[in-house]
């Protein structure tokens, strides 16, 4: 098992988070080799998204411009930073931005979902492959406005009104990450990772992500979090080995 901690490159603070590193356009990839996760022989990199200082202080959500949005919730507090009681990160995204064999990977059949309840997207980071579905639905018994702010796919920005026909909606080249946002209530806002392979994770509550059925080879591992930015680490993986890469970011 090998193991990097720390010592990554911080590229610049992300005012636009936005990337197509390693993409290819789908136009391109058509006639490459489709390529399948090899469980068996694949590698793993794994690890966690660490935080050291003192964690920020997120303001408190005004939703008193709609009274039902505010009644649904105590103090809610913005989700830009949310440090983990085991001093990790959450809602940090991870994937591999380079260096895999040149193959088309499909799109899985399972459908990602993207709600929106209690004036707010959940979950408020997700990674889907290019040409998935993407279910956006409104649980709410009020108007929102979903806006797509993408640069390398179409934006679009599209009313929902309260508990509306689910919207189904698909990406089509590589773009991390894309925010999403509503027009009605600025204070919502949720990002969505879109990748041309399978090998992408968003961390959770222990701050761990875990990339499996990885090809031999070396790559560019990069997380990418929307407050604190970009940072990449160049990781080499066997068949059959395991990979620990810990990422770290502070205050």
């Amino acid at each position: 098992m090998k193991r990097w901690v720390g010592g990554a490159l911080l590229l610049a603070p992300l005012t636009w988070l936005y990337s197509c590193s390693g993409s290819e356009s789908r136009s391109n990839t058509a006639a490459l080799p489709l390529a399948q996760v090899d469980a068996t022989n694949g590698a793993t990199i794994s690890g966690k998204v660490l935080f050291t200082g003192a964690a920020p202080v997120m303001p408190v959500i005004d939703m008193s411009s709609n009274p039902t949005c505010e009644r649904q919730h105590g103090e809610r507090r913005a989700e830009i930073v949310v440090v983990n009681p085991n001093h990790t990160l959450r809602n940090t995204f991870v994937w591999i931005a380079d260096g895999l064999p040149k193959a088309r990977w499909q799109a899985p059949s399972a459908i990602a979902h993207l709600d929106q309840k209690g004036c707010t997207y959940q979950p408020h980071v997700q990674g889907i492959m290019v040409g998935q579905t993407l279910e956006i639905s409104n649980s709410d018994p009020v108007n929102h406005n979903v806006h797509a702010e993408s640069r390398v796919n179409a934006a679009w920005n599209e009313s929902e009104p309260p508990r509306a026909e689910t919207r189904l909606k698909r990406f089509q080249e590589q773009e991390v990450l894309i925010p999403v946002s509503c027009s009605v209530h600025p204070w919502m806002r949720s990002y969505v990772g879109v990748v041309a392979h399978p090998f992408f994770a968003v961390t959770g509550d222990d701050g761990s992500f875990s990339l499996r059925g990885v090809p031999p080879g070396t790559y560019k591992l990069e997380a990418v979090h929307e407050r604190f930015g970009r940072k990449q680490i160049s990781v080499t993986v066997a068949p059959q080995q395991s990979a620990v890469v810990d990422f770290t970011y502070g205050s």
